[in-house]
């Protein structure tokens, strides 16, 4: 499976937020839509990423005020993100490699959608799972 048939399968909804935003209304806005991460964007064109893990370990952690911290300064600029061609088992090597959970899809500069973690190993037990499905039917003759 690609990243693609993910896409299609989970939709490509994107959620993303401005750098120049509060990092409260990041969190409101990762509430509101249940997601543990945002894209930041700047002019439709991918800039950063802010997760959980970077409001704790750079707001909580230091005493900050997520009122009073923009988004632009504590995101993660260098994004790592995969092509509409890319397998799924890839990605997981490259969130598990790089201890990250969400992957943006591009197609050259365009943003198609977000893949996270939860979802690639979901889509990865449902192929395991038709396999076995597969090999117990051939095993039973079922072919």
């Amino acid at each position: 499976m690609h990243v693609m048939d993910l896409l299609n399968e989970k939709g490509n909804d994107i959620w993303s937020i401005h750098p120049e935003n509060t990092v409260y209304a990041a969190l409101e806005m990762m509430e509101e839509a249940n997601v543990g991460a945002l894209l930041v964007m700047r002019c439709s064109k991918l800039v950063g990423i802010i997760s959980e893990r970077d409001y704790t370990r750079k707001v909580i952690l230091l005493g900050r005020f997520s009122k009073d911290v923009l988004v632009r300064e504590i995101m993660t600029t260098d994004v790592l993100y995969v092509a509409i061609d890319t397998k799924v088992n890839d990605c997981m090597l490259i969130m598990t490699n790089n201890r990250i959970r969400h992957l943006p899809v591009m197609r050259g500069a365009e943003l198609l959608g977000v893949v996270s973690i939860g979802d690639v190993v979901k889509s990865i037990m449902e192929e395991q799972e038709n396999t076995i499905k597969d090999y117990e039917r051939y095993i039973r003759g079922g072919y």
